[in-house]
């Protein structure tokens, strides 16, 4: 009744012999056909809800990709789990739950896809920590895997109105700059009512944040690390002509059930440096430092964010792309996506080639297909880039010994070196607030330590501060650095996921006002000018890792498992401690 030999498929537990008969029974219930019951269980995973735009659109596409599982003989099975929107969540508590919700959505996946025995995953993901989240559980299982990216919103536009000020106008909006209008309200140059319009219209459809923030980050990284299917992140959410995607990616995964390519075949050293790459060329979300070591570690690979980050640091930076840059998603879209990208990345040698995707063919395969050539515009010629290095640099010193992140994308290099005191604030909200009253120096380098994903706990985005003092028109007068994190649309001289954070005793913690710290994006350095000695000292008198009030909860377990930042903040063991390949119970 099918071309697959079900007595070597893990759904053969739940559908084969006498003894399932009732279990089949269940599956008749749900209106499956004898023939449904005994082909392929292939599960659709979706991060749908109501939570944001993001994830709106989900529900639609995961029914095309339904009906491309069906018309390569196989039974889509479809389930959700949870999302944790960060554009919601950020600048208050709710954001303690974003990072944690990756695992969770990787622990469910995982869950369902064991529980009932599913042969093959296709995954639809919309946010932040969705994407990352999704890729895990795919890994993890070691299942034939397929992603797709929900899309990205449209990019909104202010009305032509005397109370909006001239910037705004005549450009693309996205939620960043809703962020930074609050900055600009609160210092008096923007008014209430010019906020009130200019909310309404910066997020007008479905769909991820629109500029090079981290959903978008990650949805090149599942092109670039051969999970998805070549140019399926590019076409905005809204478009109904993404569901050919969906289609497509439904047919996609039964070939690599066919021909046995399970997600570690696809997901190697190699492709984790492809897709290194491509954020590094297209000046992406440093939390792609964060994700790219979590989806390593899954599949018991050690790439840390200091390999990330040594391809970051020779990779050209040519892709004009916001939060540094003047286009969003959709721009890319329209200069040939991802694809062309690492056609020019290809041209410089910057690529491994033979790496296997989705489709069932290499990369090499894949960028030979592609006819088109960078525009120039949106995508620069990679030997005429932005910039020779890459848009994300690493650092590391006596301040950062387990290293740190910035995003250096559309900063001078003249603005890549600061050196200042430090203003030091145990964490986000008096950060926030110091900002908001002007409670702070030109020159100063504002620390916000115990944002940390244990010490927080959840290592918190900080785009609310970053933004405010954006608005403010100080981005470039202060630097901040942070064990937590900075959103993908952060702009300025911003360093996250510090390391070790100062829960677990880092010299972030150890720091005082006034401290001179130097930051060196082009020689890749965090320091501060203390001895090494009077850090010892000053640990030695240190009263251990604030406390917080999340004694019990999904927060407090997230927070007593969570690991070392540099490795992803990872919360099991992973690839390398398994005893056992899912795929082969």
């Amino acid at each position: 009744m099918t071309k697959f030999d079900k007595s070597k498929l893990p759904s053969r537990h739940v559908t084969e012999g006498p003894q399932r008969a009732p279990h089949r029974s269940y599956y008749y219930a749900m209106g499956m056909s004898e023939e449904e019951i005994h082909q392929p269980l292939v599960g659709v995973a979706t991060c749908w809800n109501e939570a944001a735009p993001c994830n709106i659109a989900l529900s639609r596409q995961a029914q095309a990709v339904k009906g491309g599982v069906k018309e390569a003989h196989g039974s889509p099975r479809e389930f959700t789990t949870i999302t944790v929107t960060d554009g919601i969540a950020m600048g208050h508590e709710g954001m303690r739950s974003s990072l944690a919700s990756r695992e969770a959505i990787a622990d469910t996946v995982e869950l369902t896809m064991r529980g009932h025995c599913y042969d093959a995953l296709v995954g639809l993901a919309g946010c932040d920590k969705s994407l990352p989240g999704m890729m895990m559980a795919m890994v993890r299982l070691n299942v034939p895997s397929v992603f797709i990216y929900g899309g990205s919103i449209l990019p909104g536009r202010a009305p032509q109105v005397d109370e909006i000020p001239e910037d705004f106008r005549n450009r693309d909006l996205t939620v960043q700059d809703m962020f930074e209008a609050v900055g600009r309200q609160q210092n008096g140059t923007l008014s209430e009512a010019a906020l009130d319009m200019l909310e309404r219209v910066a997020c007008p459809s479905s769909g991820a944040c629109g500029g090079q923030f981290t959903a978008n980050t990650m949805a090149c990284v599942s092109e670039a690390i051969g999970l998805a299917l070549m140019n399926s992140s590019g076409m905005p959410a809204p478009y109904e002509s993404r569901d050919q995607y969906g289609e497509a990616s439904g047919r996609a995964v039964m070939n690599l059930l066919e021909k046995n390519i399970r997600a570690r075949d696809v997901v190697t050293l190699k492709s984790l440096q492809n897709a290194a790459r491509v954020v590094a060329c297209t000046g992406g979300s440093t939390n792609a430092g964060l994700h790219l070591p979590a989806i390593a570690h899954e599949a018991g690979i050690d790439f840390f964010l200091e390999d990330v980050c040594e391809i970051f640091r020779d990779t050209p930076y040519f892709v004009d792309l916001k939060p540094g840059g003047q286009f969003v998603a959709k721009d890319l879209y329209d200069a040939g996506g991802i694809p062309v990208v690492m056609k020019e990345l290809r041209k410089a040698g910057l690529i491994h080639e033979d790496c296997m995707t989705a489709s069932g063919m290499s990369i090499g395969e894949e960028l030979d297909m592609i006819d088109r050539e960078a525009d120039g515009r949106v995508i620069y010629p990679i030997e005429n880039p932005l910039t020779r290095t890459g848009g994300v640099v690493g650092l590391k010193g006596n301040l950062a010994p387990e290293g740190a992140i910035v995003k250096v994308a559309g900063i001078a290099p003249e603005n890549q070196v600061f050196t200042g005191p430090a203003r030091v604030f145990e964490c986000e909200e008096d950060a926030f607030a110091a900002v908001k009253a002007r409670g702070y120096e030109e020159g100063e380098v504002i620390v916000i330590r115990n944002e940390g994903p244990a010490g927080g706990p959840g290592m918190r985005e900080m785009l609310a501060t970053t933004a405010a003092l954006s608005g403010q028109g100080m981005g470039k007068k202060v630097a901040l650095i942070t064990d937590g994190r900075f959103s993908g649309a952060t702009r300025g001289f911003c360093v996250g996921h510090v390391g070790p954070e100062a829960a677990h005793g880092g010299p972030i913690a150890m720091l005082r006002n006034g401290d001179m710290i130097t930051i060196d994006a082009i020689k890749g350095e965090l320091s501060v000018d203390v001895s090494d000695e009077e850090l010892e000292a000053r640990k030695a008198e240190w009263k251990g890792p604030r406390e917080t009030i999340y004694a019990s909860g999904a927060i407090w377990k997230f927070a007593q498992q969570v690991g070392a930042t540099y490795k992803g903040a990872v919360t099991h063991p992973g690839g390398k401690a398994e005893k056992h390949v899912y795929m082969d119970l």
